[in-house]
């Protein structure tokens, strides 16, 4: 029987996977939800404005991980801890000019450091532009293929927008900004300052800003908790994710049916593989070739059904993970490799959190493991595995040889598969592998016109 899930328990939970990539403590997006749901119920905004709010707030960074690898690429830094402390500025020149000092090429040659702050100099502000267009206008389409209004969809496209005009990327004044923006922009910033520097430090923000970043209306609404203890106990209390699932207008009617938590599946998939351009469509892929193996196999379509999200999720980990390391061209030190592996304890840590996708958490955290025990992160062997993660396991590493890497270009399809059936038994699962090879043969996704044949673009 098919479970029945809250739509805001199930978006609530991946939203700490969003939190992730964009370099915050853990519970960001809904701590904004508390601070932006009380702020709307203070302006006595109407139950529907507040369900879209709702979600708005919850799923402001859902285009986060679409500009990490141009970060990290022009700033020649960690765009994890970049996009932390850049939160923190307030965007007056003297504060901008000492972060790019300080932040641009860090760990690197002094040449290339030079370089990139130069282009940095001379061309930042249709770089910011560019970097912040790109996230609201990805985050606002993957808000509308998980089916929301598109006052949600605006509510995200407009949130680095700023009431006096000085905000990204269209400049956008006072109430031409979408009002669901405005307050999201206001939560984001106070939670940033408050989890920092603590509550003062959030007041004090917020002031300063106001009339300039922020309608004066809406803060001074979040002004109004200065004295509110309950306000603030709740904001940093365990309580506040069951707080906040509570308090979700129209919760009656917000439930997730099967094909929905499908549509979520692709839809943080094309997050997770936006997160580098070598990982794009990677996780769908996956999810493309488990099917494969999962019908060679004669599974039946509900378990077909579970590998397949299983598939598109097990990389949710990877937006924990620096595009320093994801994109590293060359060999990754014993640090970086740490960091590299602790993408599948991460994706089992986001899954086991939601209970409609606590089952696929075991595969994201094990989908590394080997047969032999010379796997990550647990070093699992044998009957260890389940037989859903070796079918993962096998679709994963088949995909990752057949596309570019930043250390490789693509095998061809041929290769690909002779390396595979040579780890047959050490590494990967013996009947997945031939599974694999069966279905490959009887598909039309090798391109049999090309001297080395590649895959198709799915």
């Amino acid at each position: 029987m098919a479970k029945i899930v809250r739509k805001a328990e199930l978006l609530g939970a991946l939203s700490r996977a969003l939190d992730l990539t964009e370099g915050q403590p853990e519970g960001h997006c809904v701590r904004c939800c508390w601070i932006g749901i009380n702020v709307g119920r203070k302006l006595m905004l109407p139950d529907e404005v507040l369900h879209d709010l709702y979600y708005t707030l919850l799923l402001k960074d859902l285009g986060c991980s679409s500009n990490a690898a141009r970060i990290c690429a022009l700033y020649l830094a960690d765009d994890l801890s970049f996009k932390r402390d850049f939160k923190l500025l307030d965007g007056k020149l003297p504060e901008v000019l000492r972060f790019v000092f300080a932040k641009v090429g860090a760990g690197s040659d002094l040449a290339a450091r030079f370089r990139a702050t130069v282009n940095i100099l001379k061309n930042g502000g249709p770089i910011v532009t560019e970097l912040i267009e790109t996230r609201c206008q990805r985050g606002a389409e993957i808000a509308r293929q998980l089916r929301f209004s598109q006052n949600v969809c605006n509510g995200i496209l407009d949130l680095d927008e700023h009431w006096d005009g000085s905000g990204r990327p269209a400049a956008k004044k006072a109430s031409d900004i979408s009002l669901l923006s405005r307050i999201a922009l206001l939560a984001q910033v106070a939670d940033v300052f408050a989890t920092a520097s603590g509550k003062e430090a959030a007041l004090a923000e917020v002031a300063a800003r106001k009339g300039r970043w922020f309608d004066p209306a809406i803060a001074e609404a979040f002004l109004a908790f200065a004295d509110d203890e309950n306000f603030w106990r709740v904001l940093s209390s365990d309580e506040l994710e069951h707080t906040v699932l509570k308090m979700e207008p129209g919760m009656s009617a917000a439930h997730a049916d099967e094909a929905y938590l499908d549509d979520v599946a692709y839809a943080f998939a094309q997050v997770i593989d936006a997160k580098s351009p070598y990982t794009a469509g990677h996780s769908e892929r996956v999810a493309l070739f488990a099917d494969l193996i999962a019908e060679e196999l004669g599974w039946n379509a509900e378990r077909r059904r579970h590998i397949r999200r299983a598939a598109l999720l097990h990389d949710i980990g990877k937006l924990g993970v620096s595009n320093s390391v994801l994109d590293k061209p060359g060999k990754l030190d014993e640090q970086e490799w740490r960091l590299m592996k602790r993408h599948a304890e991460l994706s089992e840590a986001i899954l086991s959190r939601i209970d409609a996708f606590a089952d696929l958490a075991a595969i994201g955290g094990a989908h590394h493991e080997r047969l032999d025990g010379k796997g990550y992160p647990r070093g699992l062997a044998g009957d260890g595995i389940d037989q859903e993660t070796r079918v993962v396991s096998t679709a994963d590493v088949f995909d990752a040889l057949t596309a570019d890497r930043p250390y490789r270009k693509a095998i061809p399809v041929s290769q690909a598969l002779a390396i595979i059936r040579a780890d047959a038994g050490t590494a990967l699962d013996p009947v997945c592998v031939l599974a694999l090879e069966s279905a490959i043969a009887k598909s039309s996704i090798i391109d049999k016109a090309e001297a080395s044949p590649r895959l198709k673009s799915a």
